[in-house]
């Protein structure tokens, strides 16, 4: 989908569709850890059951070649909220925010953090990296608020793999260039330099925060080519039919 001209530094997950600044988005969300955190404690005297983690979708992706777009069609259908990498980074930063999070999604799901932090480094090493140890806080606190469709940083090895869909889609340099020279109506050459870079940033990411170097097929449930797909519509569709079928049974 080609959108208008975007000044400046191309930014992963930006395409022609405007949405509210991370900042508001934020405020969305500990506004509702907030409320319900003190609907918790005056539920105290009753014995709750720990919930169960719902499902969500991940989206993991080739920069440029538009699975927020994708990712937002997916979310209409099902009534999901999108969390892309601009809103995971904004919460992850800020670890007032971090912190308050993942307490709430501790007394709703105990124990899920903790296994992950030691599942992906070790016993040791996670304590070491308070930004690691703020992205996943943050990831799971989203997921345990509402159904999400979550697009980047890695959510897809962060959270359970029997509650997501992960999906994986990849492109060409060629397919991605035009993309993107669409989007910031500059030359394919350029947008080719600016991939570039942003596939190296992307790389250095995973590197550190997950000790990966690249993503392997079999990480997702679905990879798909968007070379070989000219409606975004239609990818949409089967994302949506493929998590309808995996999670059937879900209420």
């Amino acid at each position: 989908m080609a959108g208008k001209g975007l000044s400046g530094e191309y930014v992963p997950g930006k395409y022609a569709k405007r949405k509210p600044g991370a900042e508001e988005r934020v405020g969305h969300y500990v506004r509702i850890w907030e409320s319900r955190k003190l609907a918790q404690a005056e539920a105290e005297s009753t014995a709750a059951v720990p919930a169960e983690l719902g499902p969500c979708i991940t989206f993991s992706r080739k920069i440029g070649v538009g699975a927020l777009e994708i990712a937002d069609m997916v979310a209409l259908k099902l009534g999901y909220t999108v969390a892309d990498r601009e809103l995971i980074e904004q919460i992850a930063n800020q670890s007032n925010i971090s912190e308050k999070a993942v307490t709430y999604f501790d007394e709703r799901f105990p124990g899920y953090v903790n296994r992950t932090f030691k599942y992906l480094f070790g016993e040791k090493a996670f304590i070491d990296s308070d930004y690691s140890r703020h992205l996943i806080s943050a990831v799971f606190a989203i997921a345990g608020l509402e159904p999400t469709v979550f697009v980047g940083r890695g959510a897809h090895l962060i959270l359970p793999r029997e509650r997501v869909l992960a999906v994986r889609c990849i492109g060409s340099d060629d397919y991605r260039a035009k993309r993107i020279a669409d989007i910031m109506r500059i030359s394919k050459a350029d947008a080719k330099k600016k991939l570039s870079s942003i596939d190296k940033e992307q790389a250095v990411f995973f590197k550190k925060v997950f000790g990966k170097k690249t993503a392997t097929p079999y990480e997702f449930d679905m990879v798909m080519n968007l070379d070989h797909f000219a409606n975004p519509g239609d990818v949409a569709d089967i994302v949506t039919l493929a998590f309808n079928k995996k999670f059937k049974t879900a209420g």
